[in-house]
């Protein structure tokens, strides 16, 4: 069984930045996809960010382009999201969900969601 844990969480001011890390344990393919959601109360979860590890290939939400990265750890097995020019927006439950299929599927155009998903870490960005 794959786990994900999402560690980094915490409160900042708006403006500040944050790194969020998801260790990765247990078999996965040599190609997977994985991302980075979010929840706040009230809201629909959103995909910020998804990076296909194998395969290259890298996507962000309108609403974090150009603020957040994405990128992959190959020595600590390790998925990150560096957030930077943090807004109020941003204040949610971050997180990280792994799959096989998920960046294949939809480039084909077929329903996949994520099979793998961590316990959270709480973002709280203050004025």
């Amino acid at each position: 069984m794959v786990r994900l844990v999402e560690s980094g969480g915490g409160s900042v001011q708006a403006g500040g930045s944050l790194r969020l890390s998801c260790t990765i344990s247990g078999y996965m393919s040599t190609r997977y996809c994985m991302a980075w959601f979010r929840q706040a109360p009230g809201k629909e979860r959103e995909e910020v960010a998804w990076l296909y590890i194998g395969g290259s290939s890298t996507g962000y939400a309108d609403s974090v382009k150009g603020r957040f990265t994405i990128s992959h750890d190959i020595a600590n097995n390790t998925l990150a999201l560096q957030m930077n020019s943090l807004k109020l927006d941003d204040t949610a439950m971050y997180y990280c969900a792994a799959d096989q299929l998920v960046c294949v599927a939809r480039v084909r155009g077929a329903p996949k969601e994520y099979t793998y998903w961590g316990q959270g870490t709480q973002v709280t960005v203050s004025s």
